[in-house]
């Protein structure tokens, strides 16, 4: 699913909670500001670290821990829900490349319990397959409370979502589907023979040296410092904390724990070629437009979405969403400048106008633009995919 950034779940019928934390000392940094800004907008607590070359910027501000004033710090590890696409997309590239997964087959070669006519494996990456978003099931309090300590099995996600109404013909436009990343999961296992989680720890994180990035399966906490992962509940908008999460509904689509120095090192070694030959660099690169006919508005690779920002520049990387974290994670070309950007409240309800989402905005294109405001906040292509439904009505 894809949510505009300046309506981040902005569906919702919670209430936005402005809850003052502890916000750390503000630094002349562009970075810094912008993320006192967020805060200052609502988030409970925001953190940063940007990347310029050698040159390492850390920031934070707010709280993680409402009650007790506890501040975020740059290096926690947080959720970064459909961020783990990327990894997901990176092993299927490197399978493609050793020549046990055609891009273009078929996916009922794969898996044939789950074959769609005309669906191939190249759709379930880059999100034009047309199959329904399994998320999209989720949408009530109760739901996601049964979710919290529940096992799901990947079979039972793939079956939902192709139990679903199909969002367009296969290859015809762009629809975000969690489900296609599920599938994707699955086929790996099949080809491989290992779990995925597996293909992933051998493939990319233990490669590129991701040595706080963790893919927990069934395992419902996080370990090493961590902020809470809030949502206003309803009926009173009571900060209900949701860190620890049964990530299995998630799976492959988006499970992964890391921190913004981990995400950084990632998107630094895979655009930079150290993960993948250029052939397939150059395949996760092609892309097509998320709203058709209108490049502005940003398009999708395999596994890697661009967005171009109003100075001239295109930024390469992800966003991920899930419940009580939100992440973003924007890199130039071969990983040039960089940064990941960590939220700590999701499911929040804002009127026309979005605080934390302008603010959020304008730090994100000052960071790589250095522009003014105005100019910023008027011209966001940004958007996060999250895994928790768009129209989740959090309401008593």
């Amino acid at each position: 699913m894809r949510v505009p950034l300046r309506t981040v779940m902005a569906g919702l019928a919670v209430a936005l909670v402005f809850v003052p934390g502890a916000a750390q000392a503000s630094t002349t940094s562009e970075l810094q500001r912008g993320l006192d800004k967020i805060h200052a907008a609502g988030m409970p607590g925001v953190f940063a670290v940007g990347q310029n070359g050698t040159a390492r910027e850390p920031a934070a501000s707010g709280a993680g821990d409402v009650n007790t004033g506890r501040p975020v710090q740059p290096h926690y590890r947080h959720r970064v829900g459909s961020i783990t696409k990327t990894f997901v997309a990176t092993v299927m590239l490197q399978l493609s490349a050793e020549g046990r997964v055609d891009l273009d087959a078929p996916i009922g070669r794969y898996l044939p319990e789950f074959a769609v006519d005309g669906v191939t494996v190249r759709m379930l990456l880059n999100h034009t397959s047309g199959i329904g978003n399994f998320t999209d099931t989720i949408e009530s309090p109760e739901d996601v409370l049964r979710l919290q300590y529940t096992t799901v099995r990947p079979e039972e996600l793939a079956r939902l979502g192709l139990s679903l109404p199909r969002t367009g013909e296969p290859g015809a436009s762009w629809s975000y589907s969690n489900t296609g990343y599920i599938l994707a999961g699955l086929i790996i296992e099949k080809v491989t023979g290992r779990p995925a989680a597996f293909e992933i720890y051998w493939r990319v994180i233990f490669r590129a040296g991701l040595w706080h990035t963790r893919l927990p399966g069934t395992d419902p906490r996080i370990y090493g410092p961590h902020s809470a992962a809030y949502i206003p509940w309803p009926p009173a908008g009571e900060l209900r904390d949701l860190s620890v999460f049964n990530m299995s509904w998630a799976w492959m689509a988006g499970e992964m724990v890391s921190t913004p120095d981990d995400l950084n090192r990632f998107y630094r070694a895979l655009l930079g070629g150290k993960l993948l030959r250029p052939a397939q660099l150059a395949e996760m690169k092609t892309t097509v437009d998320m709203v058709p006919g209108a490049p502005e508005a940003g398009a999708y690779g395999l596994g890697l979405m661009t967005v171009p920002l109003p100075c001239g520049v295109s930024v390469w990387g992800h966003t991920g969403g899930v419940f009580g974290h939100t992440t973003y994670s924007m890199h130039g070309e071969q990983g040039g400048k960089q940064l990941s950007l960590a939220l700590n409240m999701s499911h929040y309800q804002t009127g026309p106008v979005d605080p934390i989402a302008d603010a959020t905005i304008d730090t994100i294109f000052g960071y790589f633009c250095g522009q003014e405001p105005g100019l910023r906040s008027t011209a966001s292509a940004l958007s996060v995919p999250n895994l928790d439904h768009n129209g989740l009505a959090l309401a008593s």
